[in-house]
């Protein structure tokens, strides 16, 4: 029940109507509008940003504040203190698992890593020069025709079975979409690996040549998953959970979730980020750069600086930043001309006014977009990436609408087309 009220008068009429307000845990309260159609009226809200359109559990963000939490816990600590399979247990299940849950849980996950083999069939639709998204969002997709003796998605069981099936092959099918791209053969999973060890390993092995792992390269890696795992109520979650609420199965679900992180304002920011330095091209030119993103005349725009909810710094960026550190270190990267360019972009938006008055830092998707890069993943492939690290995100906001009362997604509008008029002649 609602312990505070909200009154509204509408020119006309001489009676306020009283609309409920709602107390989450921590964060805005929400003023309940769903009498407001009773009266013939509608809220407007255009892209939903002053919307709540569900309840949630799973993730808070406070982005004046730089705050993540995934079920209560800090991402900073998830990130120093945990991995990304238990971030993803985490976020399925409430609670951090025990170390006999963990262990359980890995096993799983691992008994899941192999697609079935005629899916390979399924990429030699595909031209081998598309862009990698669109082959994810069609063999992911594809997964309902081969994995449909778990869909019923009112059995628990089922949806349990779905999200582990996901959180599984997404690695292997993203490196299945590369090895594609570029004419190699495809590479079978190995259980001995970690998630990361593994993506690694599928992604840059062969047949003839399998060089071990570098721990500094896949730890990385699980930590650019691990930060990417969930954000809230995003537009790709939104996606999920709207294609969801039409009762449509979880592998469909997914596939309209990596459809809605394809667009480069969303997914693509880590991929706009290496296009830019490109554009830029030269370290002599970032002053000149730099003075067209302060021109709001300029279409020019600093692409992997601030964030759409963050106002301040954010949070994940901080772990990035050391994880970028380690990486280029390790590779001997330091003096690569891009990412030279990269790092004194990040020293200048750190230290002048104009960007620290209007919250524009480095973001997370700077530091992953050049962490990608010099661990030697192609700039199409970043959002493929971004899609497996989000997958256990997706699936959990997914299972926790499914799992409770919901009703089908419609949102309404404001009609400013021609009235009721008649055909000529």
């Amino acid at each position: 029940m609602a312990d505070k009220k909200a009154y509204l008068t509408i020119d006309g009429s001489d009676e306020s109507l009283e609309l409920p307000i709602y107390e989450g845990t921590i964060g805005p309260d929400v003023i309940d509008v769903r009498s407001l159609t009773a009266q013939g009226k509608f809220t407007y809200d255009p892209g939903f940003v002053s919307t709540a359109a569900c309840d949630s559990k799973i993730t808070y963000i406070d982005g004046g504040k730089g705050v993540l939490l995934h079920r209560g816990y800090p991402i900073e600590q998830l990130a120093d203190k945990s991995d990304f399979l238990e971030t993803s247990y985490l976020l399925l299940h409430g609670e951090l698992p025990t170390k006999e849950q963990k262990e359980e849980f890995v096993t799983t996950i691992g008994s899941h890593t192999m697609v079935n083999e005629q899916l390979a069939s399924f990429f030699k639709g595909f031209r081998r020069d598309a862009h990698p998204m669109a082959v994810m969002c069609g063999v992911v997709g594809a997964l309902s025709a081969f994995y449909h003796d778990s869909l019923d998605i009112t059995n628990a069981k089922h949806r349990e079975i779905a999200a582990h099936r996901l959180i599984a092959k997404m690695p292997t099918l993203a490196a299945m979409v590369y090895k594609y791209n570029i004419g190699q053969p495809f590479m079978y999973p190995r259980n001995d690996l970690s998630y990361s060890e593994n993506f690694l390993h599928m992604m840059f092995n062969t047949p003839c040549e399998q060089k071990p792992i570098s721990p500094i390269l896949a730890n990385a890696m699980d930590k650019v998953f691990l930060l990417h795992a969930d954000h809230e109520q995003n537009a790709s979650t939104s996606t999920v959970r709207m294609a969801g609420s039409t009762g449509a199965n979880p592998f469909a679900c997914i596939a309209a979730g990596i459809a809605a992180l394809w667009g480069p304002a969303h997914g693509g920011a880590n991929e706009a980020v290496l296009k830019m330095l490109a554009e830029i091209g030269d370290e002599s030119r970032i002053d000149e750069f730099m003075a067209k993103a302060k021109d709001k005349s300029d279409p020019f725009r600093l692409m992997g600086f601030g964030h759409r909810v963050y106002k301040s710094y954010d949070p994940r960026a901080v772990v990035m930043k050391k994880c970028c550190d380690e990486v280029l270190l390790e590779l001997g990267l330091q003096d690569d001309p891009m990412l030279k360019m990269a790092m004194k972009l990040e020293k200048i938006a750190l230290e002048d006014e104009y960007f620290k008055a209007r919250g524009l830092y480095p973001n997370v998707d700077f530091y992953s977009g050049i962490i990608l890069k010099a661990i030697g993943i192609p700039t199409e492939l970043f959002t493929v990436i971004f899609a497996t690290g989000r997958t256990p995100g997706w699936i959990a906001h997914w299972n926790e609408m499914i799992g409770g009362d919901y009703r089908i997604a419609r949102p309404r509008q404001l009609y400013t087309g021609h009235a009721k008029r008649d055909y000529p002649g």
